[in-house]
């Protein structure tokens, strides 16, 4: 019954439950060993209490004491003296939790988005005796080749990891996604690394990749160009409509700075009229869009701000357009009107970033392909960082975003060798 109970098939010793936290003392079983180097009997030379920390028994941390012995070699001749016993059941080399209680802590921080902090509490343990579990059993997962496939469509996009230093400089890692999956996270967002990522898999893998999904990042345009060469590179709508709201917002921020000499109040015109500007057309109803009309005319005597509205409704009538011939003459005549000198300066900026990124706004209509995934694997990553309130350490946060957010084989947690320390 004690056996049951504890869940190892060791000989129970007894349980001293009157200290905090629990401890079980248990030793091994085993057959008493012949020398592995002359191959005579050994002896016991002595037992060793260690002292590990174990999963929570009803509620109430636990250790698990196991009277390890020390055995050693009569033989005068016997170059190996002695050792100590080793049961890979109980514990993997000098890691202070046991083999179960480790994979238990690696599957709560890693698969479940946990805390370090809240599952050391749970068993009673120091942070970095769990953050060292993690580590161990989470880096095997993550490097598992099968986890990574072929793939064919490309997903690279950047997330502030963390502020560092006096002056509170950004710290940036690059998240490679693919088909709803984060394939690696790369220091930087640089095209060096992303480009060292891409040099370590096979030619055969890369050849595979047909579509490349990218903001308007120079790094990542070039990393697409020169180890990509013949997929097609692809920019969302969400990024290309996001650029046309920002150039309106400083339309509008301007046009009220030069009227009013001033920021916008609550009771200017302009200043009530931001949201509903940015708002998609066919979403206001009659009376909003009443109050945009009037607003505007209220609060934009020189028309700019509705000129730069215009240029933006423009724009998001281009992704609704379904014949990619169509898309592309819609697109031309676009950059055309929009880099006109009389036309407000934000919105010829509009007009230039279409023209710079002009292919592969149109390989959108072609391909269909989207950033969506990468930026909802964005967030996971994200969550991540909320919940340990930043991550300083780039193994840390490698690992535990991947095992988060890189879909690996959690039936494999319970047969893998944990990582040396």
């Amino acid at each position: 019954m004690c056996r049951l109970l504890i869940g190892l098939d060791v000989d129970p010793i007894g349980v001293i439950d009157w200290t905090a936290p629990m401890q079980i003392h248990v030793r091994s079983v085993p057959a008493r060993p012949d020398c592995s180097g002359c191959g005579g009997p050994a002896r016991v030379k002595q037992t060793i209490k260690r002292r590990l920390t174990d999963l929570a028994s009803f509620g109430r941390p636990a250790r698990l004491v196991w009277h390890q012995i020390r055995w050693w070699c009569p033989s005068q001749s016997c170059e190996l003296k002695s050792w100590t016993e080793t049961d890979a059941r109980i514990v993997h080399g000098r890691k202070k939790l046991t083999d179960r209680a480790g994979r238990w802590a690696c599957a709560q921080v890693g698969r479940d988005g946990r805390s370090v902090a809240e599952v050391a509490r749970e068993l009673g343990a120091d942070w970095h005796t769990i953050n060292d579990a993690v580590i161990a059993y989470g880096t095997p997962l993550i490097d598992d080749p099968s986890r990574i496939a072929d793939i064919t469509v490309l997903g690279m996009d950047e997330a502030k990891r963390i502020r560092l230093g006096k002056f509170k400089i950004k710290q940036w890692s690059t998240q490679l996604v693919a088909h709803g999956q984060l394939l690696d996270v790369v220091d930087g967002r640089d095209a060096a690394t992303v480009c060292g990522w891409l040099s370590e898999r096979d030619q055969s893998w890369r050849d595979q990749i047909a579509t490349v999904t990218i903001d308007m990042s120079g790094p990542y345009k070039k990393v697409a160009d020169t180890m990509l060469p013949d997929a097609v590179q692809v920019i969302d709508a969400f990024h290309v409509i996001s650029n046309a709201n920002q150039r309106l917002d400083e339309t509008r921020r301007r046009v009220q700075q030069d009227i009013l000499g001033r920021r916008g109040h609550r009771d200017d015109p302009l200043f009530k009229a931001r949201k509903v500007l940015v708002m998609a057309a066919e979403h206001l109803d009659e009376q909003a869009e009443a109050r945009r009309v009037g607003l505007l005319k209220a609060g934009d005597p020189g028309g700019e701000v509705a000129e730069a509205w215009q240029a933006k409704e423009a724009l998001r009538q281009f992704y609704r357009l379904p014949d990619p011939d169509v898309a592309e003459a819609w697109l031309d005549e676009l950059i055309v009107t929009l880099i006109d000198v009389h036309l407000p300066p934000e919105v010829r900026k509009l007009g230039r970033m279409l023209r710079r990124w002009r292919v592969p706004i149109l390989a959108f209509h072609k391909t269909r392909a989207t950033n969506a995934g990468t930026e909802a694997i964005n967030n996971l990553a994200k969550r991540v960082k909320r919940v340990a309130f930043g991550i300083v350490n780039w193994q840390n946060w490698r690992v535990r975003v991947l095992l988060y957010a890189g879909k690996p084989d959690w039936s494999k947690l319970a047969t893998i060798n944990p990582a040396a320390p």
